[in-house]
């Protein structure tokens, strides 16, 4: 199953599971709402990776315009509307989006909780330089998970916090940090149904129910790790 896919299966369940996500979320738009290192609040903000709009319903001023992507339309149907608002279907694996994007006109790109899942992360910070603009990215790290990932004995997932640190210096004049994140759980069952249905399983397409089952039988924890690097560029990239 594509990620994609994923997130749409469990699109109308999502927003009661992703408490990390608006934890995230949270912090990029207060950087954004900051007048420590701007005079300006953004007005015109592309959001890559929207979901169902846990950034666009923090933002508590006035915006001209601002445009989602996602690619499940599953999420953008979630996403708020308003005469301001575009929600764009597509991929940011997908150079031709970025190539279209360019042609808009932005003063912020801001990504919550969505860049872990990109097919070649290095192109995808090469396309959001390509903007020149000051930026906000929160990406999940192979941090996310770790104690299940070691437990079954299976690869991460998502980048390493070296590898995402590694390009956002490549590409952008940003101040990086890292912030790790635990959620805890009454029961292992519980813990597991919050994997699944907040559209990320760290076993995806790796394990049998046999094998599942013998994970959550020896996981050691009580809680989720979670790892995420901030990126905030605030002069133009």
């Amino acid at each position: 199953m594509k990620v994609s896919q994923e997130f749409s299966k469990y699109a109308k369940e999502y927003p009661k599971f992703n408490q990390i996500q608006e934890e995230v979320a949270k912090k990029l738009i207060k950087f954004l709402a900051s007048t420590e290192h701007f005079t300006y609040k953004p007005k015109k903000i592309l959001d890559l990776g929207c979901g169902s709009g846990a950034v666009y319903n923090l933002i508590d001023w006035k915006v001209e315009r601002f445009i989602g992507v996602d690619f499940s339309h599953k999420m953008l149907e979630l996403h708020p509307k308003a005469e301001n608002v575009t929600c764009l279907l597509g991929d940011f694996n997908d150079n031709r989006l970025f190539e279209e994007l360019l042609k808009e006109e932005f003063d912020y790109i801001v990504s919550a909780s969505a860049l872990q899942w990109a097919e070649d992360l290095e192109s995808i910070f090469k396309n959001i330089a390509g903007f020149h603009l000051p930026v906000s990215l929160a990406v999940f790290t192979s941090g996310t998970f770790a104690a299940i990932n070691k437990t079954a004995k299976v690869d991460a997932i998502t980048p390493s916090k070296e590898k995402i640190i590694e390009l956002a210096e490549k590409y952008l004049d940003a101040e990086i940090e890292i912030v790790n994140y635990s959620l805890e759980f009454e029961t292992v069952r519980d813990m597991f149904r919050y994997i699944k249905k907040s559209g990320v399983s760290a076993a995806r397409n790796v394990l049998n129910y046999k094998q599942t089952k013998k994970l959550m039988d020896e996981y050691p924890l009580n809680y989720l790790e979670f790892e995420v690097v901030y990126i905030n560029s605030f002069s133009k990239a």
